[in-house]
């Protein structure tokens, strides 16, 4: 396999949904190795279908790539199934948190190493729990009485029993509360700083996603509009109207505030 280029490249796709329904329209990005890059845009703008379209579970939907290429690792992917990608290192987290509800955490986890062959899923089992330790707290109860945010860790910890290289994160902060939020982001980008992951995200939360992402692209209507660093991403007037819910009057007005709120000895 090449050690040069992106982990993962989708070179101009489209997407139809019934032969009708054009929902990617020539979308194109990058995911370095070892990067973590977010994939931005309001529900309907194509992010889940891009994850979909890599991870070939489309055909279920009445979907198919009509045009383009996605390569990982050097290799195209368009025709692989799910445990072909897994066996390659790639691994996809749906949103929705598809937690199996009538069987153990730890049932749940060892699912995710139905494709190895090794003697290390004890090895990868430990490492979930060092990540995700109310994981081990709860591991011998029934996935379905977790609460949201423990359920998104244990399918991410599932995901994890595959040992990817990469993952793919479909909206992971969906109707979770905010203090969840940063602790499910901040162990991922743990995953990457010590285990050298990959991540893809897809998240209408721009806020929290370029805060912990390298890079971004920005998809409307199927389309990427706009990409670049995470930062200049996040400090783009545009964006932070649009997705970020600021403008520069509402920043004025904050740091006015905060000027006649701040005791006269700091002045």
């Amino acid at each position: 396999m090449s050690e040069q280029g992106p982990l993962l490249s989708i070179a101009g796709i489209e997407v139809m949904y019934a032969r009708l329904a054009l929902v990617l329209r020539g979308l194109t990005l990058r995911v370095p190795r070892g990067g973590i890059v977010a994939l931005l845009g309001a529900n309907g703008a194509g992010k889940t279908t891009t994850m979909k379209a890599v991870a070939n579970l489309l055909r279920s939907e009445r979907g198919e790539v009509t045009r383009g290429a996605i390569h990982y690792d050097g290799a195209r992917i368009d025709g692989l199934d799910a445990s072909d990608l897994a066996r390659r290192g790639l691994s996809l987290v749906m949103e929705g948190r598809h937690a199996f509800g009538t069987l153990s955490v730890e049932d749940n986890l060892k699912v995710g190493a139905f494709s190895r062959r090794d003697r290390g899923v004890g090895d990868s089992l430990d490492m979930v729990y060092r990540y995700f330790p109310r994981l081990k707290d709860r591991r011998h109860q029934a996935a379905g009485l977790l609460s949201g945010g423990e359920q998104q860790m244990c399918v991410i910890g599932r995901a994890l029993m595959a040992r990817p290289r990469m993952i793919l994160l479909d909206e992971p902060s969906m109707g979770l509360a905010p203090l969840l939020v940063e602790e499910i982001f901040s162990i991922m980008r743990q995953l990457n700083v010590d285990e050298g992951m990959t991540f893809l995200l897809a998240e209408q939360n721009a806020a929290v996603a370029l805060r912990y992402a390298t890079y971004g692209y920005l998809v409307e209507s199927g389309r990427v509009v706009r990409e670049g660093p995470a930062a200049a991403l996040a400090a783009d007037p545009e964006i932070r109207a649009s997705y970020l819910g600021l403008d520069a009057s509402a920043e004025a007005g904050s740091a006015t505030l905060a000027a006649r709120r701040r005791p006269r000895w700091l002045s």
